[in-house]
């Protein structure tokens, strides 16, 4: 009796592992949970306090469904001061998170059987997303010399005449790499040459170790008419609960993803909102302070990792994950359809470490680990992880 849509939709590795930890958890079992792809901080006190005189002035009525003038002025100062971009205000549309803002943009823009270029890895709910907006998912092998960042090559190869759209991940959720100016340079080329609209996960924008993040947008204008800029305060600003993420794109593109949104949810929470408008005008120092923390795990789990012989992983310049490669231990193994989950299993029934198998980003030789995490807890799973796999 179910829809037929969801024949083809596979279930989130990353919430069936967060089931299995805290079960586990409720045992008395002391698990080292590396599998969380949230930030572990709290909501800056600025922002939760905007909330709470939000709801005692009453701001609990419906609003516009593109979002709250004020935060979307925020937003666009945001977008302006930071990035070079320069925006309308109904060219910025609030949404209950990034993952709904990417959402609406695929409901706008696919029509059914329209081809999604997704390069691999890939964060885990894109094709499935895809899949439930009509679209078609095509997946794109990248190279590991390249930190698996996609070329004007891979994404030539993969062009049909239903090519509509590219996912762009940048700062990359697994591998925290980050794309320079003159490579995207070159995947805006391509796109504006063969009309293909530019999806641009910039999430992770903000924990960024390097001077040099470009938002694609920001390239030219012919680059911001094609590209649609997804962005939110679950990372940056520790607000994942909160939900509220935004788009940013053309007027036309815009107005879509503004009635779509319209006639599925009306908007996002207007206390949430009212939390952000702050989170982005008087929370910076705490913004910085996150990021300096992550980069110092970062380091300090770059350093444990390189004594572990046997695996390989991506140096990574943003966002909080470390993707590692773990081919090397596939003969001390028994495995039958998924090498990355037979690895996880065991690693999570014997060490007690919880990690993501690399299959949920459609690269079974890797596992993701998160630092986003207690320091003392990082180490202490990753010396798990090294006697895990000396002891194979």
């Amino acid at each position: 009796m179910l829809s037929s849509k969801l024949k083809n939709i596979t279930p989130s590795y990353t919430i069936g592992i967060s089931t299995k930890v805290k079960e586990l958890k409720s045992q008395g079992q002391d698990i080292i949970n590396l599998s969380i792809g949230e930030p572990d901080f709290f909501t800056p006190i600025a922002a939760k306090n905007s909330a709470i005189e939000a709801i005692h002035m009453n701001k609990t009525k419906y609003d516009a469904a593109s979002g709250l003038l004020d935060l979307r002025k925020a937003i666009q100062n945001k977008l302006q001061v930071e990035n070079n971009i320069s925006y309308a205000l109904d060219e910025i549309i609030i949404s209950s998170g990034a993952k709904h803002a990417i959402t609406n943009t695929l409901i706008a823009l696919l029509d059914y059987e329209d081809e999604v270029i997704i390069p691999k890895p890939f964060w885990v709910s894109y094709p499935e997303m895809v899949k439930l907006a009509g679209g078609k998912p095509v997946f794109v092998d990248t190279q590991r010399e390249n930190n698996f960042k996609v070329t004007p090559q891979d994404i030539q190869n993969a062009l049909t005449p239903r090519t509509k759209m590219i996912f762009i991940t940048n700062p990359s959720n697994p591998t925290g790499a980050i794309y320079s100016r003159e490579e995207l340079k070159d995947i805006v080329d391509i796109c504006l040459k063969n009309n293909i609209y530019i999806l641009a996960d910039e999430i992770y924008e903000k924990i960024c170790y390097v001077d040099s993040f470009v938002s694609i947008a920001s390239l030219s204008e012919e680059a911001k008419n094609i590209t649609i800029t997804i962005n939110g305060l679950s990372k940056s600003v520790a607000m994942t609960g909160w939900r509220i993420g935004y788009s940013a794109s053309n007027n036309i593109l815009a107005k879509a993803i503004s009635t779509v949104q319209g006639h599925l949810v009306s908007h996002p929470s207007t206390i949430s909102q009212w939390a952000g408008v702050s989170a982005l005008t008087s929370c910076q120092k705490e913004m910085i302070e996150m990021v300096h923390t992550y980069k110092s795990r970062r380091d300090i789990a770059v350093e444990e990792l390189k004594q572990i012989k046997d695996i390989d992983f991506i140096y990574p310049e943003g966002a909080f994950y470390l993707f590692i490669d773990i081919s090397a231990l596939k003969n001390k193994l028994t495995w039958s359809d998924s090498f990355s989950v037979a690895f996880s299993n065991i690693l999570l029934n014997q060490a007690k470490v919880a990690a993501v198998p690399g299959i949920a980003f459609g690269m079974d030789d890797f596992i993701r680990i998160s630092y986003a995490c207690d320091t003392k807890e990082l180490l202490e799973g990753i010396n798990r992880i090294k006697s895990f796999i000396k002891n194979l």
